[in-house]
């Protein structure tokens, strides 16, 4: 979480790779917190849009592996409910917006994509994991 003042810092300096606004917040993908990640790791970026996606790929050079998790509208929506959200309606036009982006970047070779209501998300952490595993970038738990 930041600050208006260190989003236009951020701005100001040229480090903010991607920004998108929904559920009334603004959300990042900034240069600082990329290096800290890979300091630290593998990171992970979770991005709604393909435009961020390819923000990130093109912004911030890295062997990046993209992964497109994927679930219907219902299950989205009786998530949302189980986890009790106060803004499933939100969370919905999110899905639908996703759904229409996703249809209209329909070119974008994602690198491995998982429906994500076919599976335990161990089995989806570990489809993931081997993949990386295959590119040669070592994973650990």
């Amino acid at each position: 979480m930041g600050t208006v003042e260190q989003l236009a810092q951020l701005e100001a300096a040229g480090d903010v790779v991607y920004a998108n606004s929904r559920y009334d917040s603004t959300y990042i993908i900034d240069r600082p917190g990329l290096d800290e990640a890979f300091a630290a790791g593998i990171p992970v970026a979770h991005l709604g849009q393909v435009d961020g996606v390819r923000a990130l790929l093109e912004r911030y050079p890295a062997r990046w592996t993209t992964v497109l998790l994927w679930c219907s509208r219902a299950i989205t929506e009786a998530r949302s409910q189980g986890r009790g959200d106060a803004d499933t309606p939100a969370r919905l036009a999110a899905w639908d917006a996703t759904e229409q982006d996703l249809a209209a970047h329909g070119e974008f070779a994602w690198d491995l994509t998982l429906t994500t209501q076919a599976r335990p998300p161990i089995e989806s952490a570990q489809r993931i994991a081997q993949l990386l595993d295959q590119r040669g970038e070592a994973t650990t738990a």
